[in-house]
């Protein structure tokens, strides 16, 4: 459920008047809606209360959006934040996340970035690698500090999702073999700097179907059981996110987030651990549409193209996971339907934001939506084809706010320099 709505005829954000903003902004720009951010970590909290998991922490997963201004409507409702890089702690920290509720993930961690977490404080560092744990060992021991930490390891468990964002099977990068998992905490105990207080999972994205969540969660319960008989003092399991959302297609129905939350109590409830989750496409999809503007359209003898002036530069997800997101006109239209297939500017084919979409005929300069734009759409953006980034729009209620600008040119251009050879 979100807060994009029509009224007379016209979609709003909240109480604010999409065309109007258009107006205001230019196209192609970004609106993502507080309400919207606030309603799906609010009904996750819930759910996870009603299940009896009254220990717990929702870690926004920043890269899902990392506009500083949605990570701060999140930390303002007590959201912690599952991070990748140090730039990610830093917008963390500068939008108002605890420290003490940062969980730092990923395969690629640096000497640099463990420092940075360290300084700052953070909770929990998700390692992937006995070469990683030794890493943030002597790095901690360097600074003369003790880094907790979570071992993620990877369930050989095939999430039923697109392969570019399946992470639980042994295929994949992700997390240490589940056979080698008990060798990994035996690893970290024998070493100064780090402790292993948790066990870490995520088996991938936009997932739809509750099955492999809980085959994931069964197998880390039988890891704890083991991991304790040996010794271990484990308080914490991250069970990561990935849980799907609608975007606009009949097969896109994901579980209730109230079954999802009873699944995890039946299977981890009594482990007396806190229960960890990192949430991001669950968050921010449906509370950010992408609002772009008829060019022209032209009829070709195979195909109808409907060419606007947002891109795969604003809005990857299509062409690089063959995603859907419904469009829709910004004001209703009662003109005749066709086919068509909406696409951008950038000279690549496969620059399209959606394929044979049944949408009436449209004018030069009138506005379309794209919904469920609100994850994996700015942070996946580009400059490509040297085309500004969009803006994004913040709507509270009958406030709004643009929390990225568009830069201009030479804003964009500054970073380069010519030779003084030339």
């Amino acid at each position: 459920m979100d807060e994009f709505i029509y009224r007379d005829g016209a979609l709003h954000a909240e109480d604010i008047v999409i065309g109007e903003l258009a107006e205001a902004v230019g196209t192609p720009f970004y609106c993502y809606s507080a309400a919207t951010l606030r309603r799906h970590y609010n009904v996750l909290d819930a759910a996870l209360a009603d299940a009896g998991l009254d220990t717990r922490l929702i870690c926004y997963s920043v890269k899902a959006n990392s506009n500083l201004a949605v990570i701060a409507t999140l930390a303002q409702l007590g959201a912690g934040a599952d991070i990748v890089s140090q730039g990610e702690l830093t917008r963390a920290l500068q939008a108002g996340i605890a420290p003490e509720k940062i969980v730092f993930s990923g395969v690629g961690k640096t000497a640099e970035e463990m420092r940075a977490a360290l300084s700052a404080g953070i909770l929990q560092f998700n390692v992937e690698s006995l070469s990683e744990i030794d890493l943030l060992a002597d790095t901690a021991n360097s600074m003369g500090k003790t880094a907790e930490i979570a071992l993620r390891v990877n369930p050989d468990i095939e999430a039923g999702t697109h392969k570019k964002i399946s992470t639980g099977s042994a295929e994949t990068k992700f997390g240490i073999a589940w056979e080698d998992a008990e060798a990994g905490f035996a690893h970290a105990r024998a070493l100064d700097g780090v402790e292993a207080v948790g066990i870490d999972i995520h088996i991938g994205s936009q997932i739809t179907d509750l099955t492999p969540f809980r085959r994931a969660f069964e197998k880390v319960a039988d890891l704890l059981a083991r991991l304790r008989a040996d010794g271990h003092e484990i308080r914490r399991l991250d069970l990561g996110g990935g849980l799907g959302v609608p975007y606009g297609r009949d097969n896109d129905t994901p579980p209730d987030p109230n079954a999802y939350a009873q699944m995890i109590a039946e299977t981890l409830g009594d482990s007396g651990c806190q229960i960890m989750l990192e949430p991001g496409r669950l968050i921010a999809a449906n509370a950010g549409i992408l609002v772009t503007s008829v060019v022209r359209t032209k009829q070709g003898q195979a195909k109808n193209f409907m060419i606007v002036d947002a891109a795969m530069t604003e809005l990857m997800r299509p062409t690089l996971y063959d995603a859907h997101h419904h469009i829709a006109p910004v004001h209703e239209n009662a003109a005749a339907v066709k086919n068509w297939d909406v696409v951008g500017p950038v000279c690549e084919t496969g620059d399209f934001l959606g394929l044979d979409r049944a949408l009436p005929v449209l004018e030069d300069g009138d506005l379309l939506a794209i919904f469920a734009a609100g994850a994996y759409g700015s942070v996946l953006g580009s400059a490509y084809n040297t085309r500004l980034p969009a803006p994004e729009v913040l709507v509270d209620g009958k406030k709004w706010a643009v929390v990225r600008s568009r830069p201009d040119y030479q804003a964009l251009l500054a970073g380069e320099a010519i030779p003084d050879w030339f």
